[in-house]
């Protein structure tokens, strides 16, 4: 079954090109099926393309989805006009009485800052609060991950002296993993990142679980339990020039980066870089749509009353 998007969204044309199953809302109205509610949280700088990527992913489940493209209701975007806001975007205000299957937090480019010191911060954290008791299960996203696991376990976020950026292997920590079905022993994701989580900051009576780790770049994915969430420090939903268009764009700022690593044939930027990460970032936003579909509640209006 395919995504049902807003007609008019720039991401389907794309999607469809792509051979992306879509369905417009005119369409999906006339058939009778519960479809999963998830909703993405986009802190991004270029919003289009981040809900093409997010989109792109939970579209290829077989499953219908209705996403809910949301936005801070207090955060002036600089890269995204306000057209495309307001056709496309609901504040969290306007749709925080309602309930979700799945709740999506991207990253954002602040990573430097001090949780206290990002403008939004407040707002967020009663965003992050709501998803306990309005969403049955939530995916959290690179500083997305690392403000709900600080926001909810207290633990800190490292700068690193410089950027880790590039495309580096992973393990496989726990095959058995509902959300790691499929998954190859080891395998690449692209990482993008100034700061990280560290395994010694995770206490043991957390409750959170790691499945996956770069020998390179440390943590990437946690789940826990309680809530259904999942936080991954890395951009496996990145395009295949993503890491380019930032490493170009740093060099054009004047931004001191080093070449991503394992990325670029030979270490040539003038070469075309290829996607290693593609299938198992389908491989994970698949499973935990299936997940999302096999544990939630029929009646939305139940879920998180059992976390009240």
């Amino acid at each position: 079954m395919p995504i049902r998007i807003p007609n008019a969204l720039p991401a389907k044309e794309v999607l469809v090109k792509e051979g992306v199953m879509v369905m417009d809302e005119t369409t999906a109205s006339r058939q009778d099926i519960r479809p999963l509610q998830i909703a993405l949280l986009n802190l991004m700088p270029n919003k289009i393309k981040t809900e093409t990527q997010i989109a792109r992913l939970i579209g290829s489940s077989p499953l219908q989805v209705d996403l809910t493209l949301v936005r801070i209701g207090n955060h002036v975007a600089k890269n995204t006009s306000e057209d495309h806001l307001l056709s496309f975007y609901n504040t969290w205000e306007e749709i925080k009485d309602r309930k979700f299957d799945g709740f999506i937090i991207t990253g954002a480019p602040i990573e430097k800052l001090p949780f206290e010191d990002v403008s939004y911060w407040s707002e967020l954290q009663q965003i992050l609060d709501w998803t306990t008791t309005h969403v049955h299960s939530s995916f959290f996203i690179c500083w997305g991950a690392m403000a709900a696991i600080n926001h909810f376990h207290d633990i800190p976020k490292h700068t690193l002296d410089k950027k880790a950026f590039g495309v580096y292997r992973h393990k496989n920590l726990n095959p058995a993993s509902p959300y790691l079905s499929g998954f190859s022993d080891d395998f690449s994701i692209s990482v993008s990142r100034w700061t990280e989580v560290r395994r010694g900051d995770v206490p043991a009576d957390s409750g959170l679980e790691i499945l996956m780790e770069s020998p390179d770049t440390g943590l990437c994915l946690l789940h826990e339990q309680f809530a259904n969430r999942l936080y991954i420090f890395n951009h496996i939903e990145y395009d295949s020039t993503s890491l380019s268009d930032e490493y170009f764009r740093d060099q054009e700022n004047g931004t001191p980066v080093d070449l991503p690593a394992n990325y670029f044939p030979n270490d040539d930027p003038k070469s075309t870089p290829q996607n290693r990460w593609r299938s198992h970032a389908f491989l994970l936003f698949g499973n935990w749509i299936n997940q999302v579909y096999q544990t939630t509640q029929f009646d939305l209006n139940d879920i998180g009353k059992d976390r009240t």
